[in-house]
């Protein structure tokens, strides 16, 4: 009688150890957060906040003298918020933002004969996508096939007509975040223009990178001469390879390879996360300081990971909570992300990057903190 009481309570323990993990798996851990935490709530904060604050980076007498790539980033992820959350009065206000550069400010629209500035195209996709305003629509085609077209003006060299005779833009220069701002302005055309020679150079262009780059642990050096896994550049990467796999088809030739140097990239991300939820300003480094804008990078790749069905959600959807309850800690009262790498050319030398001056209120953490949001709210 006892052996038969001993199998029956085995078969119960293994039965309840197995329903346990079932509700675990399919755990919804992105939808309810405590009040104030919420993705349309932080969203909100920040995207009011980018509005009060955007003159300030087109003024002339600002420096620099045209609208930097961070500028751009916060302006697409408040676009977006604004159409996810049907907000009208803040998308006429972004609108209205932009009134100035097609007027006294004019000189501030970015020549697009560089990846920093060439990603400001996504900005006028945004827009022609909520008003159909089709001098929108021209603006952002010609950012986009300009990347591709025959290299020009004084940032032209001889690496440019290699790359562009290979089929890859000729703003090629293999910095991890290329990955972000070629692989944006192209996935964003597609999504506007819907011709798959958009998405086709986006894949054909990350495939490159990937296999140049990334190294056997999953992250990426700085540069190929800088071998240092710093956390922003890793972000823009992790964000590009996500933004290219929301729009590949599952039968497209390129989705394969992209997949797996997202997982690649995540499980080794998953491994360094710290016990707070936050990132470090170098990944591998326990002693480096919390950086924020690498933190908010690393979110919204888990999260969209998670909605999509690539991450396993019992694993990665209580690191992608975690994360995003961690970062937006760092809000100040005045809606400004503090620990904010800023911006950082590459350097061979470790003590270099934990140097680098922690902004508050730096668009390149406020941008991600936006993406976040905008993965939080969408359906998938």
């Amino acid at each position: 009688m006892k052996r038969i009481t001993s199998f029956s309570t085995c078969i119960a323990l293994i039965c309840f150890a197995f329903s346990g993990v079932h509700a675990q798996k399919n755990k919804n851990f992105l939808k309810t957060f405590p009040k104030g935490d919420s993705p349309q709530e932080i969203g909100k904060r920040i995207a009011d906040h980018f509005v009060g604050t955007v003159n300030k980076f087109i003024g002339e007498d600002q420096r620099p003298h045209y609208i930097h790539y961070p500028v751009t980033c916060a302006w697409s992820g408040a676009l977006e918020f604004a159409k996810l959350t049907e907000d009208k009065k803040l998308q006429q206000e972004l609108k209205d933002a932009y009134q100035p550069l097609e007027g006294n400010r004019k000189s501030m629209v970015p020549v697009p004969d560089h990846v920093d500035f060439a990603v400001f195209g996504i900005v006028p996709f945004a827009l022609y996508r909520q008003t159909r305003d089709k001098h929108y629509l021209n603006l952002g085609v010609s950012y986009a096939d300009k990347q591709w077209g025959k290299p020009f003006g004084k940032r032209a060299k001889a690496s440019s007509y290699y790359y562009y005779n290979n089929g890859l833009s000729w703003e090629t220069r293999m910095w991890i975040d290329d990955m972000y701002m070629i692989t944006a302005l192209q996935t964003q055309a597609y999504v506007t223009t819907g011709k798959k020679i958009y998405l086709n150079r986006a894949s054909k262009e990350m495939v490159h990178y990937l296999d140049s780059l990334q190294q056997p642990n999953g992250l990426f050096y700085h540069a190929p001469d800088v071998p240092f896994f710093w956390g922003r550049g890793n972000g823009w990467m992790a964000v590009g390879m996500t933004e290219v796999l929301r729009l590949l088809p599952k039968n497209h030739p390129d989705r394969a390879s992209i997949l797996e140097g997202y997982h690649k990239m995540m499980a080794s991300l998953l491994k360094y996360q710290d016990d707070s939820g936050m990132w470090h300003q170098l990944i591998d480094d326990p002693n480096a300081w919390e950086e924020t804008s690498s933190t908010g990078m690393f979110t919204y790749a888990f999260i969209t990971g998670v909605k999509e069905g690539w991450l396993d959600n019992a694993t990665y959807g209580p690191a992608a909570r975690k994360a995003w309850l961690a970062l937006i800690g760092f809000i100040n009262e005045n809606n400004d992300i503090t620990n904010v790498c800023e911006g950082t050319n590459k350097k061979n030398d470790h003590q270099y990057y934990l140097d680098r001056k922690r902004n508050t209120g730096d668009l390149h953490g406020q941008a991600p903190l936006l993406w976040c949001a905008n993965a939080l709210i969408r359906k998938k």
